[in-house]
């Protein structure tokens, strides 16, 4: 562990933990704080960002982070559709900046963040319709599936998941593969982590992934497949990469979904890093474990896009120290 992932996690200790130990959620501090706290990095040299808006009645925002040469073929690369963190109530694409434009430079991978509605003003599954009608206008804006990724972190990426799951279900041809940082796939909360490592993660406590949920889900069931994906049948899906801290605890979150994919007969690996806080790829470019976690993600993307087979098991379990 390095000593600038100490740092953040004592940071997160000290700044962010405590306000998930008070009862409630409190959706307008939240946004308040992330609004104000919020870094934009630069926009990376040879990049340019574009800002999307789609019309009143087709909610479609988001951001482009896209080569400013834009003249090779639209098949020619990888691209990654991205959902952004923030329990489905808060953040958005500007505060997932460094994550996504880490992974873009790294995978050479133009990548929409989506904007997708949030809640309580826009409840299950408003976040699940946006997310699914931005791959569905990626593919007819005449970009390929298998040059697709789908990707996201915290509850973000559980609702890349859920987005891999009801395209399935509705017969849409599927993207190459999903990736996955520290997701929220249980909003049921009960997971063994939850209990087992509160104390020990630097961001959360246990008891407020339960009470967070609930300002998502409003009447629609926790074990809903589409709002809970851990719930899903996982048979028939693209590959899955997935990363978590060994002391998060949404680690089961993970896990559960890993063990569920290898069952189901779906290529899943599952990185377990030791210490690592909640979505810590965000720390890039200062915490040299983000970007070596985002090294990692970039390799998945063009593995998965180029059609490249690899040598394991249909999921593999890493431990990373």
């Amino acid at each position: 562990m390095s000593w600038q992932s100490a740092l953040a996690c004592w940071y997160l200790r000290r700044q962010f933990r405590p306000q998930t130990l008070k009862p409630g959620i409190n959706v307008e501090k939240a946004r308040a704080l992330t609004a104000k706290r919020a870094w934009s990095p630069r926009v990376p040299g040879g990049w340019q960002l574009r800002e999307m808006v789609g019309p009143d009645d087709q909610p479609l925002h988001g951001e482009w982070i896209e080569r400013v040469d834009s003249t090779q073929a639209v098949d020619a690369s990888p691209t990654v559709l991205y959902c952004h963190g923030g329990g489905y109530y808060f953040c958005s694409p500007r505060t997932h900046r460094s994550l996504v434009y880490g992974l873009a430079t790294r995978a050479n991978a133009p990548i929409f963040s989506l904007d997708y509605r949030l809640a309580p003003e826009h409840r299950f599954p408003a976040a699940l319709d946006d997310a699914t009608a931005a791959y569905r206008r990626l593919v007819a804006d005449g970009t390929p599936p298998e040059s697709i990724v789908i990707a996201g972190d915290s509850a973000g990426g559980g609702l890349a998941l859920a987005t891999l799951v009801a395209l399935r279900d509705a017969g849409d041809p599927l993207p190459a593969g999903c990736l996955l940082f520290s997701p929220w796939t249980d909003l049921a909360a009960a997971g063994a982590t939850i209990r087992t490592n509160d104390g020990f993660d630097p961001m959360f406590s246990g008891p407020a992934i339960a009470l967070a949920a609930k300002v998502y889900l409003g009447d629609t069931s926790a074990t809903h497949p589409y709002a809970s994906p851990v719930y899903a049948d996982l048979h028939g899906l693209p590959p899955l990469f997935i990363m978590a801290g060994s002391t998060e605890v949404l680690l089961d979150d993970s896990q559960r979904v890993a063990d569920k994919a290898r069952a189901a007969g779906v290529d899943c690996e599952l990185e377990v890093w030791k210490k690592m806080p909640h979505v810590w790829p965000l720390f890039s470019p200062f915490i040299p474990e983000a970007n070596r976690a985002l090294d990692c993600a970039a390799a998945f993307v063009r593995r998965v896009t180029s059609g490249a087979a690899r040598d394991v098991q249909p999921s593999s379990v890493i431990s990373i120290a």
